[in-house]
């Protein structure tokens, strides 16, 4: 038998086991995204719908909205808990506002070098029962997550470490990012997204906190800050994969695993997709004569982690969930080697 048809047979074989008992009902869900059609990160996300509708031989049906197609990105989560949607993929920190726990969770600045370390927190070093425990209290069950990986850094200055942070002006959100660079001896500015270009050309920023190295390169950033930092050091957002908590626990214990593994697949396509777009990226940036890629060293990496520990520790304050997650995530980070 071919490799075609032996691949063949086992997703029918698979799609079969989904279609069997119980599970012979057909499932509809309507999932929103925190992203807008088109965008890379939708695109992957969509094509983990498709994956499902393949899996389960048609059975199981999400349609993936855009973002603001029934409610804006930060009012998902009622929404699903309300029954207005049946599930979301979004960047959990949107949620800080309901418990800082969430923004701890998902984008705890400085701690992650790799999306392989942030996932492997998620899957194996207590993210998940966090994570459940967390969304379990507004009606909603976490999945899996993904993650559109590791933000570079735009820099009009070399930054070889955090001793080069000193002075420089940096456009960051409000909250914990714009914290941590202050400590660190940065001057933060809070810009939209859509003045990052004009304001580092113009010299009102020295540097920025905005997107992927691709995006970056792609965006002609790295040709006005012509010093960016890759792999970055700051920022790694967690998405979630969830739903309606009734509605998940509804379903048969085929469907949901499906639909774990499936979330798992795309995860594991995304990253690498997204990673292997960066790469081209670093690759045509470093054959410009005047971009200069910098890649901080585990010490300086290390070091900044270290600053930001102590706005992890204020957020840890703002709820007893808070707390739980700075003492798995620090556990789980000593654990490996990452924090002393």
């Amino acid at each position: 038998m071919s490799l075609k048809w032996t691949i063949r047979a086992a997703g029918i074989a698979l799609a079969g086991v989904i279609a069997t008992g119980a599970s012979a009902q057909e499932y509809s869900f309507r999932f929103q995204s925190s992203d807008p059609a088109g965008n890379p990160n939708f695109e992957y996300q969509k094509g983990w719908t498709d994956l499902v509708a393949e899996r389960s031989g048609g059975k199981v049906k999400i349609e993936l909205l855009p973002v603001g197609s029934v409610v804006e990105y930060n009012e998902t989560l009622d929404a699903v808990a309300a029954g207005i949607l049946d599930g979301q993929i979004c960047d959990s920190s949107y949620w800080a506002g309901k418990d800082p726990a969430f923004g701890l969770i998902a984008n705890p600045v400085g701690a992650w070098s790799d999306p392989a370390q942030m996932i492997d927190f998620v899957e194996n070093g207590g993210g998940k029962e966090l994570m459940n425990e967390l969304l379990g209290s507004y009606g909603l069950h976490f999945i899996g997550v993904s993650t559109p990986g590791l933000e570079a850094f735009v820099s009009r200055v070399p930054l070889d470490g955090v001793d080069d942070l000193k002075g420089v002006k940096v456009r960051s959100p409000e909250g914990p990012i714009a914290n941590v660079f202050a400590a660190a001896g940065a001057a933060p500015v809070n810009l939209p997204a859509s003045e990052v270009y004009t304001s580092i050309d113009k010299g009102v920023v020295d540097a920025a906190d905005y997107s992927v190295f691709s995006v970056n390169q792609q965006q002609g950033l790295n040709k006005v800050a012509p010093h960016p930092v890759y792999p970055g050091f700051h920022s790694l957002p967690l998405v979630e994969v969830s739903m309606n908590k009734a509605k998940w626990d509804a379903l048969p214990d085929d469907v949901k695993t499906m639909l774990e593994e499936t979330v798992k697949e795309f995860q594991q396509t995304q990253t690498n997709g997204l990673h292997e777009r960066d790469l081209a990226a670093v690759a045509e940036a470093e054959a410009d004569p005047d971009i200069t890629v910098h890649n901080w060293s585990d010490e300086e990496r290390a070091k900044f982690r270290a600053i930001a520990v102590a706005e992890w520790e204020r957020i840890a304050q703002g709820s007893p969930m808070a707390q739980k997650v700075f003492d798995t995530l620090t556990a789980y980070l000593k654990e490996k080697g990452l924090m002393q």
